[in-house]
């Protein structure tokens, strides 16, 4: 593909059939591969007959192949857990193009299905699936993958065609002439080099082998002379299989492979027949070209109509929004005339009182005027005088002992409330003509790995479709440019969020051109970490006599008490029963990781949280003889925890969960009992930050941390858990595309 700074070699195509230097006819938009967007190059068929190129399957391939690519070593044993080993990205490439079973044979893990939380599984895959961009639908690439692919040697001949007929101006020189080369007249097929007149004769003299070579005009595209099978790769193909459309050899059908039960053609037959039925309706459609043109036309006609239809609706739009601006125009200049005038009054009321308060002062106002009054010495003058002055002095000592402004400083009666109106405004839009607002459903929309949002329409087969918005909400509130995503169902997964934000979503319904209003947005909270994907580990430590493990790993409950009945009659005062401790088979050596569980509402007692991996050997190695759980903190079922003294440094920490309650260990943030005992979440997160050796526990639900403490991480850590007496625990299922449709088809 070529950079973004230069024009592409279908960009230069297309200025000169712009300029008319090319005359071959116009079918580049066949030409064009549906995943880079440029000529095909070595493209290869699909199972669904859509083209690819051969280097972009194998880019799309190693992406999915980073996304799905099992990472767990299994070097494991029974006495030490598995660790998380990154496989070599080196050998990638490699094994995409390595058949299955040679996958198999090396110990590759590739790319899994994920339907209804099959996460990931222990036998290795027996397929590859690959998501067509020319149909957006997964393919079935079978064992041998890229390898069970034929080439298209008839789209590559045109192709190369195609570029010739660029790319006239530009000759094709001789490969075996002295410099400077000639050049070339004829393209050799069988030795794959193109020659001049002279050295044609030359390297294919008469009455020789090379002279029954096959050769054409010069091209650069030299294709294989037969067509080989790519499941047997000795064979040519010699039938066509009816039911998988493609050609096979005759292994293929009598050798007991894949198309053994398939009803099978000659390979001539299937030539003639595929060949009529193709010429049959290209005649057909030569023979209505006068229709084609004319249905050309009037879709020239309909263009010209959208178009001035569609500057007619802005030009309505815009004198809508113009009456809604004079209005708030208006609004705006009858309110801040309102606010003017009361400040104008306040300011007079305050600029009165200060002067009356500045007459107080010495030898200024009515102080100076009552002290010139007193050098009166006529008694008759002074009285006549000194009455009213000492009226209006008696009021100004009152004021001075009650000081009360004369008008408040506070606008809050001004304050204008736009709540309303916002909210009506926000879902200003078109006509629905009848299309029902979709509503998103918050029981069924929640969000871990990715987020998915469900929604509902009153009216579902009214909409065509619908768009997703959902945008980023900043800590300040800031709100960011919404996303778009068409959907075509009521459900839809969105990947790539960052951890530890707020995202808002909406959704709108479309039917044809006419939207309807957009939903009530719902805020969802990402975890605060990425999801950390592992499996309940069935080697170390795993007691299979009172712990159930279903097959895929993800779910274990506990047999209740049922080896205890046996042994009734041995119990006596002062007897407890142990933990049965499960962990997960993958270990944590560094970064910030987030994994979510669900604790059954039956259950008794569940611990639950993380513990290094030399605190889980002691545990494990022989846990009856080991010291008793109530003189460990957070360690056991006793309580005993509460009596113990918090250590910020221990190297595990657990909270026990169970008779539908969530309690909080005891420290010295969490004392009191009323304030450690939680209702218990319906899914429950675990954070633990490696680096800072901090772990936390999380209500799913809302997302928000109900404990959290200092975890010593010194070596590598390890989710745990451990249960007594009836219970359950599912790890809580990665949200994905596979997952979903698998839900939808169900």
């Amino acid at each position: 593909m070529s950079d973004s700074g230069e024009m592409s070699e279908f960009g230069y195509i297309m200025e000169l059939l712009a300029r008319g230097k090319v005359t071959i006819k116009n079918i580049e938009r066949e030409l064009i591969c549906p995943a880079c967007k440029e000529l095909f190059t070595h493209p290869l068929i699909l199972p669904c007959q859509h083209n690819i190129c051969h280097k972009c399957v194998k880019e799309l391939l190693l992406t999915l192949d980073d996304s799905f690519n099992d990472v767990g070593s299994d070097n494991s044993n029974q006495s030490s857990p598995r660790l998380w080993v990154t496989s070599p990205s080196l050998d990638k490439i490699d094994r995409i193009n390595r058949p299955a079973s040679q996958r198999r044979s090396l110990g590759w893990r590739g790319h899994k299905k994920i339907l209804n939380g099959w996460k990931r599984n222990s036998l290795p895959p027996k397929t590859t699936t690959f998501p067509c961009p020319g149909c957006e639908h997964d393919v079935d690439l079978g064992e041998r993958g890229i390898n069970g692919l034929f080439r298209n040697f008839t789209l590559e001949t045109i192709v190369e065609r195609y570029r010739q007929a660029a790319r006239a101006a530009t000759a094709i020189m001789c490969d075996l002439c002295k410099p400077p080369p000639q050049e070339s007249t004829k393209s050799c097929m069988d030795c794959s080099a193109s020659y001049c007149n002279e050295c044609f004769k030359i390297y294919h003299p008469w009455g020789t082998i090379k002279a029954q070579h096959e050769y054409v005009g010069p091209t650069t595209n030299f294709r294989p002379k037969i067509l080989m099978c790519p499941e047997h790769e000795t064979e040519r193909v010699n039938m066509y299989c009816e039911l998988c459309r493609r050609p096979v050899c005759h292994l293929c059908k009598l050798g007991g492979g894949n198309h053994s039960n398939h009803r099978v053609t000659t390979m001539s037959s299937a030539y003639k027949t595929l060949k009529e039925k193709l010429s049959k309706d290209i005649n057909y459609l030569i023979g209505k070209e006068s229709q084609v043109k004319s249905q050309i036309s009037e879709l020239n006609l309909l263009m010209k109509e959208t178009e001035c239809n569609g500057e007619r609706a802005k030009e309505d739009a815009i004198t809508h929004f113009e009456k809604l601006f004079e209005i708030l125009e208006e609004r705006k200049s009858s309110v801040l005339k309102a606010i003017d005038a009361s400040k104008k009054l306040r300011l007079d009321k305050f600029q009165t009182q200060m002067e009356e308060y500045q007459g107080l002062l010495e030898n200024n106002g009515l102080v100076g005027y009552a002290q010139e009054v007193l050098k009166e010495t006529d008694q008759s003058c002074f009285v006549q005088t000194a009455k009213q002055l000492h009226l209006r002095i008696q009021k100004a000592t009152e004021s001075l002992k009650s000081f009360r402004p004369a008008a408040q400083t506070s606008f809050e009666d001004y304050v204008i409330n736009t709540s309303k109106q916002t909210e009506l405004l926000g879902e200003l839009s078109f006509f629905s003509s009848g299309i029902d607002v979709p509503e998103i459903n918050e029981e069924q929309s929640k969000v871990y790995n990715n987020a998915l949002i469900n929604w509902h329409h009153p009216e579902k087969d009214t909409a065509d479709s619908y768009v997703l918005e959902y945008r980023k909400i900043n800590r300040d509130q800031e709100m960011l440019s919404w996303n778009e995503i068409e959907v075509c169902g009521t459900s839809k997964v969105i990947s790539e969020l960052e951890s530890n934000c707020n995202y808002a979503f909406r959704v709108r319904a479309y039917k044809g051109s006419i939207c309807s209003p957009c939903s009530r947005e719902l805020i969802l909270h990402t975890p605060p970490a990425p999801v950390f994907n592992f499996l309940f580990d069935e080697k170390c430590g795993y007691n299979n006599e009172h712990l159930l493990l279903n097959l895929k790993r993800d779910r274990v409950e506990s047999r209740a008490g049922f080896n205890l009945l046996l042994a009734a009659e041995r119990i006596q005062v002062g007897y407890y029963t142990s933990l049965d401790y499960i962990i997960g088979d993958v270990g944590i050596t560094k970064g910030k990781h987030f994994w979510a569980f669900r604790v059954e509402p039956y259950s008794y007692l569940v611990k639950a949280g993380v513990a290094s991996s030399d605190k889980l050997q002691e545990w494990l190695r022989s846990p009856r003889d080991a010291v008793s759980p109530r003189y460990e903190q957070d360690s056991g079922h006793d309580s005993g925890s509460e009596d113990a003294c918090f250590d910020s440094s221990q190297r595990f920490t657990l909270v026990t969960i169970g008779m539908k309650k969530f309690f909080i260990p005891k420290s010295p943030t969490f004392n009191e009992a009323e304030n450690r005992v939680l209702p218990m979440p319906t899914s429950i997160g675990v954070f633990l930050d490696y680096d800072k050796g901090k772990v936390g526990f999380y209500d799913m639900d809302h997302m928000k941390c109900l404990y959290e403490r200092q975890v010593d991480c010194s070596s590598t850590m390890y989710p745990a858990f451990a249960l007594m007496g009836s219970g359950g625990i599912q790890l809580e299922e990665p949200i994905t595309a596979k997952y979903l449709e698998y839900e939808e088809d169900m």
